[in-house]
């Protein structure tokens, strides 16, 4: 398979949905919206944008799977499974605010091997696939070299569920807003490891996420040269909700406050 060229599509129909997004932007309202739970929202755009996708991705590689976060649709076995997110930042969206981004990853097997962020309201599209050095609009981005929280700008994301980690977010934010550059929560993780991987943010940590939220960014974050793992130091970060990167000089130390506060 030639991973360059499908990237390449990839980022094509990103873009598309992305215009069709901020288009949309222009005459929505709140009435539009549909609550799913607290804070946790979805419109005919996020589905609509869905749609268009999977419909241009089964062009693409016909026969593959989808995991969708609007469960447009979704299988288990393929042996290729596309991980999307239409709309990551849809609270953003309804209240006007930025960044809003389409997220969308390749899956062969259990590996990543594309991923592509596109960030709408700056025009910004970040990729990468297996082997390849990572990019935005066609220039190489890296992680920064940072190797101390005292040199590090954290970002993060806040649960609208699973609010029995509160005081471990509590904790881990008064740690960094006394020894870091500080702490920034943009509410699209795809974004936040687009960014880190641009060397904008230096670490990023989040729970309560879900395989749509993180796995575009993860592997442009790896091709950048930066480490991800879960809360326990594992690889299982699609899949258990749970997510700690940074670039490589900065990730044992960043890893070690995470699990102090979160794990213990």
């Amino acid at each position: 398979m030639d991973l360059e060229n499908l990237c390449f599509e990839v980022q094509g129909i990103a873009k598309i949905a992305g215009v069709f997004i901020g288009e949309e932007r222009e005459k929505f309202n709140f009435e539009d919206v549909e609550v799913k739970g607290k804070a946790n929202f979805v419109s005919y755009v996020d589905k609509q944008a869905e749609e268009l996708i999977i419909e241009e991705l089964r062009k693409l590689l016909p026969g593959s799977g989808f995991i969708a976060e609007e469960g447009t649709a979704t299988s288990d076995n393929e042996k290729y499974k596309w991980i999307i997110d239409p709309l990551d930042g849809t609270t953003n969206f309804i209240h006007g605010l930025s960044p809003l981004a389409v997220s969308i990853a390749l899956m062969e097997d259990d590996e990543l091997v594309i991923g592509v962020v596109y960030e709408i309201s700056q025009d910004e599209c970040f990729y990468a696939w297996k082997g390849s050095k990572a990019y935005m609009n066609g220039d190489e981005i890296k992680v920064t070299t940072a190797s101390a929280t005292s040199d590090s700008l954290i970002a993060t994301g806040f649960p609208y569920s699973a609010m029995d980690k509160l005081e471990c977010y509590i904790e881990s934010m008064r740690h960094f807003m006394i020894h870091s550059h500080g702490l920034r929560r943009l509410g699209s993780a795809a974004t936040d490891l687009a960014y880190l991987a641009a060397g904008r943010f230096e670490a990023f940590y989040e729970h309560g996420l879900k395989p749509w939220d993180v796995a575009a960014g993860a592997i442009i974050l790896r091709q950048a040269g930066g480490k991800v793992s879960d809360f326990n130091g594992s690889n299982d970060f699609l899949f258990n909700g749970e997510i700690i990167a940074a670039n490589d000089a900065f990730f044992d130390e960043f890893y070690g406050i995470v699990h102090k506060y979160f794990v213990g």
